[in-house]
């Protein structure tokens, strides 16, 4: 006589995850304090900062997310305004601007970004200083929405990566041919220098990166290699499209980010850059990674349960 079959049961812990997932995701929050709507001119005066909803009035926006960076900041800056400036020369039509996001710093890392703003102008250099700290992911989505650029690149502070990369970036972007709708996303990778690195760490280090490696994989982005890389080249329409439904916005939000524009059927182009590890970091090795894993497990779960939604691009109030 045949034995019934074995009904299969869900792990007990199952449910308890999907309802702990649930019930603490957080909304989209595109609310700006009234002081973050505004940046100050080269003599003081404030002005209002336009929209990401506006047509596009600058070739280039460089959005650069700072968060007690008074000491490393300003060699990415000379770096980038050098870069720049004689790339205006060689071409004056070229147009740009950067935004240095202060995310609510406890240093004097506005002082230090508003020096730039002095020196070239705040059509030139603008900066938007976040009343609380609202993580990477919300200082590049506040930046983001306040930019002017048919493009927009998101540069870390720190100046690990060779800005001059952004040709690179560039290239790919343009290698994707986004039209008709013009969404494309070209992100800088270090995956190349992915074997040099796992030499230098430990082999618990080594365990977290590949576990980190896999949760993406597993749970998120399919495809890439590198999703943590902060110099990332998007089309206005990109960022307009992905930036709207980011709900993370601490360490993990690229991974988000990247999942969105999957969802969103977003080409995605991802460019070997030039990397280097620079002093300060704010991520604390273990702990960081940790944190990070345990985003990229809510962040699926939350859009399995209906918790997250993918939003239609909206104003900011």
């Amino acid at each position: 006589m045949a034995k019934p079959a074995r009904k299969q049961t869900n792990p007990p812990y199952i449910i308890p995850v999907f309802v702990v997932a649930h019930v603490t995701a957080g909304m989209v929050d595109l609310k700006r304090h009234e002081k973050e709507k505004y940046f100050l001119t080269a003599i003081g005066e404030k002005e209002l900062f336009p929209s990401l909803h506006d047509p596009h009035s600058r070739e280039l926006s460089v959005v650069i997310p700072a968060y007690n960076e008074e000491l490393r900041m300003p060699v990415m800056l000379e770096e980038a305004m050098e870069y720049l400036e004689n790339r205006q020369k060689l071409r004056p039509s070229f147009t740009y601007e950067v935004i240095v996001v202060d995310d609510g710093s406890k240093d004097k890392t506005t002082e230090v970004a508003m020096q730039y703003t002095r020196k070239y102008g705040a059509d030139k250099v603008r900066v938007l200083t976040l009343v609380e700290n609202r993580g990477k992911g919300g200082a590049v989505r506040m930046g983001t929405l306040s930019s002017r650029g048919k493009v927009v690149l998101m540069a870390d502070a720190d100046g690990a990566t060779k800005f001059a990369d952004i040709e690179k970036v560039e290239a790919g972007l343009h290698d994707l041919d986004p039209k008709p709708e013009n969404m494309a996303i070209s992100c800088g990778s270090r995956a190349h220098l992915e074997e040099e690195s796992v030499a230098q760490r430990s082999l618990f280090r080594t365990f977290l990166m590949y576990g980190f490696h896999f949760l993406v994989w597993f749970f998120c982005v399919r495809g890439l290699k590198d999703t943590q890389c902060g110099f990332k080249l998007f089309t206005r329409e990109a960022a307009l499209k992905t930036f709207s439904s980011l709900h993370v916005e601490r360490w993990a939000f690229d991974v988000e980010l990247l999942y969105i524009a999957q969802c969103f059927k977003i080409p995605i182009a991802e460019v070997a850059v030039n990397w280097t590890e620079i002093e300060g970091s704010k991520l604390v090795p273990v702990w960081s990674w940790l944190q990070m894993g345990r985003d990229l497990v809510f962040i699926r779960l939350r859009y399995i349960t209906g918790a997250w939604r993918l939003e239609s691009p909206r104003k900011t109030d």
